[in-house]
């Protein structure tokens, strides 16, 4: 495909936004890009995913490694009272709502799917805790079902390269499957992740040293004011 095949017009239509570049540099940046979060099998990834609701991925892992070791499947859970499930995971936050949603989606788990985690964006959406974000985590590195998870990161640095022109979740995500080639939907989730967590962090974006700066929004918008600052400061005092 070429590159002009997947440009897409920024708000105004002044500019395109070279998507395949993009991606391109993005994989080249981040060859090995891949889900961080520690998991064996769909049930723990499942999990995992559930308890990463404003979490790191790296204080996740260190709850799910005891915790997997002696819990790994649906049944493991059914005995545990939500008092007990909360001391287990009492290190991040939201614990309480998150132990109720856990307990809750065992138990449908191992009555209506014989323990097995569904592969359907309705059934994984109807379990307690989990929404399209977490489905599509699931399905995408579980199952090997394109996707792509928009969480805070995928959001942030989507909107600002330009890859999608939106407020909101849902439409950002509808945006990318539009304008990403569906073979890649799950290679740029990670991509875009690993940008925001190493280059494109939300408060102190490093657009200095980022490849993507040229073809980015966010980064020649920055790179405008900057020098508008400077000319002021540098302009002759009057009188």
């Amino acid at each position: 495909m070429k590159q002009s095949d997947s440009q897409v017009k920024v708000s105004g239509g002044r500019r395109k936004v070279p998507v395949d570049k993009i991606l391109d540099t993005l994989h080249n940046l981040y060859p090995d890009a891949h889900c961080e979060l520690n998991y064996t099998t769909p049930f723990e990834l499942l999990i995992a995913t559930i308890l990463s609701a404003q979490c790191t991925d790296k204080r996740v892992n260190e709850i799910t490694e005891p915790l997997f070791a002696k819990y790994n499947q649906p049944e493991h859970f059914l005995h545990l009272s939500q008092e007990e499930m909360e001391e287990l995971i009492k290190g991040l936050g939201l614990y309480k709502n998150k132990s109720k949603n856990i307990l809750e989606t065992c138990r449908i788990l191992y009555e209506k799917y014989n323990g097995e985690v569904p592969q359907t964006h309705s059934e994984l959406e109807a379990l307690p805790g989990v929404g399209r974000k977490t489905a599509n985590v699931v399905l995408s590195n579980a199952f090997g079902v394109p996707a792509i998870a928009v969480d805070t990161h995928v959001f942030r640095v989507a909107n600002r390269l330009g890859l999608a022109n939106s407020d909101n979740v849902d439409e950002t995500e509808r945006q990318l499957m539009k304008r990403i080639p569906r073979e890649k939907w799950s290679d740029a989730h990670h991509w875009l992740i690993w940008h925001g967590r190493r280059l494109c962090s939300a408060r102190n974006p490093q657009c200095g040293s980022c490849p993507l700066r040229e073809d980015c929004k966010f980064a020649r918008s920055a790179a405008k004011e900057q020098k508008k600052t400077v000319k002021k400061t540098k302009a002759p005092q009057k009188g």
